[in-house]
């Protein structure tokens, strides 16, 4: 992670903790309504927790602000969304949407690796869809392991274990919509459209 990305995620916690105060919530009402607990809250607010976008969506959403405000990213004053990457596990992550509610939309690069790396599954709360652009994503999920080429989609609870990573240690570049429980993208097909490869 590079220095500026760190001075960024070093003034999340101050930031959250100011927001908190100035709309008068407590830790135990932010924990009741983010289902993220109270402990969890106060590292993050603290800097002895890293911000992850799973704990700063909930957040993003209570407080109804954008990402951008929560981890202090820049206005410029364009009206225009200006693609600010966040690197997080080795991957990058550029947020594609900038509603505090609803579902979040992000576009994804696993990078290539010489070696491929050991599936470290995962889970939070939420529902996840994804579409491969390019390259052979790897996905596992529970006792499932699929592969996925370009134009394949998937959707799924993230609250089973789940871990993306690349199948040919290549560059693999995706869309996901990641949104609250209960709240699934809708996607309209013809009839003659396939299902192969959706995973539900």
């Amino acid at each position: 992670m590079d220095r500026e990305t760190d001075d960024v995620i070093d003034t999340v916690g101050p930031r959250l903790r100011a927001l908190r105060r100035d709309r008068g919530i407590t830790l135990a009402d932010l924990a009741a309504t983010t289902g993220v607990s109270e402990s969890t809250l106060s590292r993050l607010e603290s800097g002895q927790r890293r911000a992850t976008l799973e704990l700063l969506l909930p957040l993003a959403r209570t407080y109804d602000v954008p990402l951008d405000d929560l981890v202090g990213a820049p206005r410029t004053g364009d009206p225009r969304i200006h693609l600010k990457p966040i690197r997080r596990f080795g991957m990058v992550f550029i947020p594609l949407s900038r509603r505090p509610g609803g579902v979040q939309a992000f576009k994804m690069i696993i990078p290539a690796r010489p070696e491929p790396l050991e599936p470290t599954p995962q889970t939070h709360e939420g529902v996840e869809w994804l579409y491969v652009l390019n390259g052979h994503l790897r996905l596992v999920l529970g006792d499932r392991d699929l592969t996925l080429p370009p134009g394949e989609a998937a959707e799924f609870d993230t609250s089973l274990p789940h871990w993306l990573g690349s199948a040919d240690g290549g560059v693999v570049e995706l869309l996901i919509l990641f949104g609250l429980q209960g709240v699934r993208a809708h996607v309209r097909a013809d009839s003659h459209r396939s299902s192969r490869g959706t995973a539900r």
